[in-house]
């Protein structure tokens, strides 16, 4: 049976785009940690569109700062625009639109009440294997993370690359590579070493060559990576994008939640699934489950989350400035041991 799985590294001008709204929330943060933040990015060639709603005591007034710190972060620096030049961003010619208005006074009427900032279903996954995760995802995300970190040290290689893994009875059937190249480079053995066995078929820049890249050649929007970003086929994805939104919102907190409680119940079953929802203005949760897969045997039982907002926030840590290393490293990234309930990134 054929698994497919897909991942993008930081410098998809999609997850720029994550990356840029993850960056000036963790600068709110640091203004206010309790700043209520939706804000959406949208990056094309140099042009990048903030859209969305801010509540708290803090400014915007070094708004542009952020967005190229955002931007130099991931690597797209004015020593990078030298070397590829019209082909990528240029951080000196960033222009930013701010259309960053005030929350709705009704949907903060709800939070300050300790309730969730809006209604939504959020999914929990795990299963055996390394990093609790689908093996196909796995091989993914391990590779376009080797050939991100070899791009940032590299003058010919460049960021925005993605990754694809399809495994057909669990061997490696075909990895597929898209990565920006001023010259050809043969990257065969680099791919072998990484993945650890080799595929029936390597693919590396399929069209031939590939070097205009960056939002200069696609449209960067916050929130259109999920299924990188959750885990690909294997598991429903919940909610909105995790990385747009304080922590009040849900979109991150009851998503990591989810896969905290799917960790704490995988035990011995090769899957566990955790669905949950929430209702705007009220903390007790409408709905939960948990799915637990040994065998093909499905085992299903209900749950009840009481747990406010703020209990949960404070459980994690989302009131302090982590958002731009969880957009970094992924939802994955914050999970907690269950013996060391009040610890932070592991």
């Amino acid at each position: 049976m054929q698994k497919t799985a897909e991942s993008v590294s930081l410098g998809h001008p999609d997850k720029v785009s994550d990356y840029i709204s993850s960056y000036i929330l963790d600068r709110m943060i640091e203004q206010d940690s309790s700043v209520k933040y939706a804000v959406e990015v949208m990056i094309k060639d140099n042009t990048v569109v903030l859209g969305g709603e801010i509540k708290g005591n803090v400014s915007l007034n070094n708004v542009n700062k952020y967005v190229t710190e955002a931007l130099a972060e991931v690597g797209y620096t004015e020593e990078y625009s030298k070397i590829w030049g019209d082909y990528a961003i240029n951080p000196l010619k960033i222009n930013v639109i701010n259309l960053v208005g005030q929350q709705s006074c009704e949907i903060n009427r709800g939070v300050e009440q300790n309730g969730w900032g809006d209604q939504g279903v959020f999914v929990g996954y795990a299963c055996q294997g390394e990093g609790n995760i689908n093996k196909e995802l796995y091989l993914a995300r391990k590779l376009n993370k080797a050939l991100y970190e070899k791009a940032l040290k590299s003058k010919n290689l460049g960021l925005d690359i993605k990754t694809q893994i399809t495994l057909n009875d669990d061997k490696i059937e075909t990895a597929i590579v898209a990565i920006p190249m001023l010259k050809h480079e043969d990257l065969t053995d680099f791919i072998i070493e990484t993945l650890g066995e080799k595929p029936e078929n390597i693919i590396v820049n399929a069209t031939g060559s590939y070097t205009c890249h960056s939002s200069i050649a696609d449209c960067g929007i916050t929130g259109r990576k999920l299924a990188c970003d959750f885990y690909s086929t294997a598991s429903a994805i919940g909610g909105g994008s995790p990385w747009t939104k304080d922590a009040t919102k849900a979109d991150l907190t009851l998503n990591i939640y989810a896969r905290q409680i799917a960790l704490d119940n995988l035990k011995d079953n090769d899957e566990c699934f955790v669905y949950l929802s929430s209702c705007i203005g009220r903390s007790e949760l409408p709905s939960g489950m948990i799915k637990t897969v040994k065998d093909g045997k499905e085992t299903i039982s209900r749950m009840w989350v009481t747990q406010k907002p703020s209990t949960l926030i404070k459980m994690f840590s989302l009131d302090t400035p982590i958002y731009t290393k969880l957009c970094r490293k992924g939802l994955q990234a914050l999970i907690l041991k269950t013996t060391e309930i009040n610890k932070t990134l592991l």
